[in-house]
């Protein structure tokens, strides 16, 4: 099945929505107990567009998963940090989708010129700490008993992923509007459906 990797666009936020709702609806894998609106959704898209990237895979059509980056911190010391979020139609579950949209999404924020990315998980989450393990994610922390939902105390994991070298005095990083209009910013995208692809071959 054919597959692409593309920018988000407000008009996604339905699609998005549908894929994010059951993890705050059946699970404590996000602390939003309340699934965010549509019209919220849009507004979380967009907002995040101006500064980072916010990425979809689209399959036959469908939005099959999507990834993006934000903000670890306001303060402008943090801005060469972010914190990423994936997450997957249950339908594309075990198919790549997850490792490629992240793929595509190091690219982006490489030449943005962010050096480190972090990812904030919920525990108990093996799914989700193996799948951060292979894409060379490390954990740098955990807090016991950080967080109290559906009905139960849990404990939260830092993981970390360099993205690159540390300068001694680094530029500031570029919004992802300015890196959107590279000539080569598609090339960015393929990576990850390049990703993809293989991973499809290999089920064949």
């Amino acid at each position: 099945m054919s597959a692409s990797i593309r920018v988000a666009a407000s008009s996604d936020a339905a699609a998005v929505r549908e894929i994010y709702a059951p993890f705050c609806e059946s699970s404590a894998v996000t602390f939003e107990e309340t699934p965010p609106t549509e019209a919220e959704m849009a507004d979380r898209i967009a907002s995040t567009l101006e500064t980072y990237p916010w990425l979809v895979c689209e399959r036959a059509g469908e939005v099959a998963g999507y990834a993006y980056a934000g903000p670890l911190r306001k303060r402008r010391a943090y801005q060469w940090v972010v914190e990423l979020s994936v997450y997957v139609a249950d339908s594309a579950r075990r198919s790549g989708v997850g490792e490629a949209l992240y793929e595509s999404l190091f690219a982006v924020l490489e030449r943005q010129g962010v050096c480190d990315a972090y990812v904030v998980t919920t525990l108990p989450n093996p799914a989700t700490v193996g799948f951060h393990e292979r894409l060379g994610f490390e954990r740098v922390v955990e807090f016991p008993a950080m967080g109290y939902v559906e009905d139960e105390w849990h404990d939260v994991a830092w993981w970390r992923r360099s993205l690159g070298e540390k300068p001694a005095d680094p530029e500031p990083i570029r919004p992802f509007p300015s890196v959107r209009e590279d000539d080569d910013f598609e090339e960015l995208l393929a990576i990850g459906e390049q990703r993809l692809e293989g991973a499809s071959r290999g089920r064949q």
